[in-house]
């Protein structure tokens, strides 16, 4: 087992991904492991995250960032409080995710890839999610949501943005 890399800041956060990689012996075949563990642990997994954990792990930069990038569900920059994620593989597409996305864009001001203003929603695109037979698919704060139409994932979406936060004073 080689020697540990220094924890990148005095953040206890750090040391949840620390053992991580301690419980799977710094291998490198724990890089998706580790990687969940960061976004759990911080939210996204931003540069320094992933330079840390290539280090620490032994795995190059471009490896570590490839799978960052290949896995829908890891985020390289912060979320909203709730994310909307559209399927834009073959079945999806066909039967009319695009107009979704659009609906989102206009009715929310912002494209793929970005967050409101008000950091409560987050628009994503995934090339797939596995859902084929429930195209077109959204996943919703985590949740598969399938044979939706624009129409019915902006009520969707406006229930959920109108639920008061958990923690926030009523």
């Amino acid at each position: 087992m080689q020697k540990p890399v220094k924890l990148p800041s005095d953040d206890k956060r750090w040391r949840v991904v620390e053992a991580t990689m301690r419980r799977n012996g710094y291998r490198p075949d724990a890089l998706i492991e580790t990687l969940h563990t960061v976004q759990e642990s911080f939210g996204y997994l931003d540069n320094d995250a992933l330079m840390f954990v290539s280090q620490a792990l032994r795995v190059s930069p471009s490896q570590v960032f490839g799978v960052a990038t290949f896995y829908h569900f890891f985020n390289l920059k912060p979320q909203g409080e709730h994310t909307c994620a559209v399927c834009l593989g073959t079945a999806c597409y066909i039967k009319g995710a695009n107009k979704i996305i659009e609906a989102i864009e206009e009715e929310y001001g912002i494209k793929s890839g970005e967050t409101t203003p008000d950091d409560r929603l987050s628009l994503l695109t995934v090339r797939c999610v596995g859902a084929c037979g429930l195209a077109p698919a959204v996943v919703f704060d985590n949740n598969v949501l399938g044979n939706e139409s624009p129409d019915g994932m902006l009520e969707t979406i406006r229930e959920r943005l109108a639920e008061v936060p958990e923690g926030a004073a009523q």
